[in-house]
């Protein structure tokens, strides 16, 4: 009797024993160690950077490239002309027109200012990164170097590119030591939007209605689509037709361009050279809608995220949203009036934006007659 009872109660305390193991390694609520409420985004790398979004402090969700909300706040500038440096609402910009980022840094082309400025991100912190502030097209670092009227700018990580539509030059500058030097002499006048890939860039010429792309390696040059004259007409390559294209951006198959001209915002095909429109009736307006139901009004600026473009509509003084896959277009910020107020979505207001740039969940604008940088999460 005693060894029965014996083993009875050590089979008592094995299976306790057990119990007690299996419920500290299943602990209530955590039976997925990688699934603590995010994750939708546990792989998403477009938001790496925002693992500390203090706007998402549930940790229900992460901003992700289609839930950017449309609140607006200021980055940089004070609202009136200058050429200071200083951080946050201490700086001043003269028309700052297009705006690209490493993913630390921002850099706009301070248009009538003649200079490349720096944003840190992080602090709002503005420095004047390339340019003397005298026309020129000088070669050097820094200070040393000169543009006249410079317009497009992008970046491939480790260097940026320049279109200084004045010089008819595409320049460009090494991010680490702020050198400045021509890389291509354009055939065309007046380059003006130019965005890459991280093989090639592809540039704009307002009034030659045409994009080339230009290999980064070799500096071989073509046209992927348009000619000298203006139009509107889709096709391929050198048949299709374009006015006044003012933004490109790519999303590395295809090349989305900003159409001043015709108020369209049209697709090409990198491969093919293939151009269709995405969104836009060709009539001024605002409406959204999907396709040619949607309509604009001087788009200037253009960027993506890979499933949505950002247009900054430059005459509705707002900043549009479209869905590449189904053409819907919508309002994302933008009373419609000029001003600068901050706030969410149709509470905001910009004068006039021009550049647009997608980083880490939010975008950045070049409010051009506001003379500010704004972020909108």
């Amino acid at each position: 009797m005693k060894n029965n009872s014996v083993k009875t109660l050590l089979g008592v305390c094995l299976l306790t024993l057990v119990i007690m193991l299996t419920a500290c390694s299943n602990p209530v609520g955590g039976g997925d160690s990688g699934n603590s409420g995010n994750s939708g985004n546990s792989q998403n790398s477009d938001n790496s950077d925002n693992s500390d979004n203090s706007d998402n402090s549930d940790n229900s969700e992460k901003p992700t490239p289609s839930n950017i909300r449309g609140l607006v706040t200021t980055l940089a500038g004070s609202g009136s002309s200058g050429s200071k440096n200083g951080t946050g609402s201490t700086a001043r910009f003269d028309g700052p027109a297009r705006i690209t980022t490493d993913g630390t840094n921002l850099f706009v082309v301070d248009t009538y200012n003649k200079q490349i400025r720096k944003i840190v991100i992080a602090t709002g912190e503005v420095t004047t990164f390339a340019g003397s502030g005298a026309d020129g097209s000088d070669n050097g670092i820094g200070a040393k170097a000169s543009f006249n009227h410079p317009q497009g700018i992008t970046t491939d990580g480790t260097n940026i590119y320049v279109a200084d539509k004045k010089n008819d030059l595409i320049r460009k500058i090494v991010i680490a030591t702020g050198e400045v030097t021509t890389f291509y002499e354009t055939s065309y006048g007046d380059p003006y939007a130019i965005t890459t890939d991280g093989t090639n860039l592809y540039v704009t010429y307002v009034y030659d209605n045409l994009i080339q792309k230009i290999s980064i390696a070799t500096s071989e040059v073509t046209t992927l689509a348009g000619t000298h004259s203006f139009g509107y007409k889709d096709g391929i390559g050198t048949a299709a037709m374009f006015k006044s294209i003012q933004g490109i951006t790519t999303d590395g198959t295809n090349v989305y361009v900003a159409e001043q001209g015709n108020d369209r915002i049209r697709q090409i095909v990198i491969a093919t050279g293939e151009v269709t429109t995405l969104a836009g009736s060709g009539s001024e307006g605002s409406d959204d809608g999907i396709g040619a139901k949607a309509s604009f009004n001087n788009p200037l600026g253009i960027t993506t995220d890979g499933t949505n473009l950002y247009v900054s509509d430059s005459s509705n003084n707002s900043i549009r949203k479209i869905v590449i896959a189904t053409g819907e277009v919508t309002t994302l910020a933008g009373s419609g009036s000029q001003g600068a107020n901050n706030g969410m979505g149709k509470e905001a207001s910009f004068y006039l934006p021009r550049g647009i740039i997608y980083f880490g969940a939010s975008l950045y604008v070049a409010d051009f007659s506001n003379n500010l940088i704004r972020k909108i999460e």
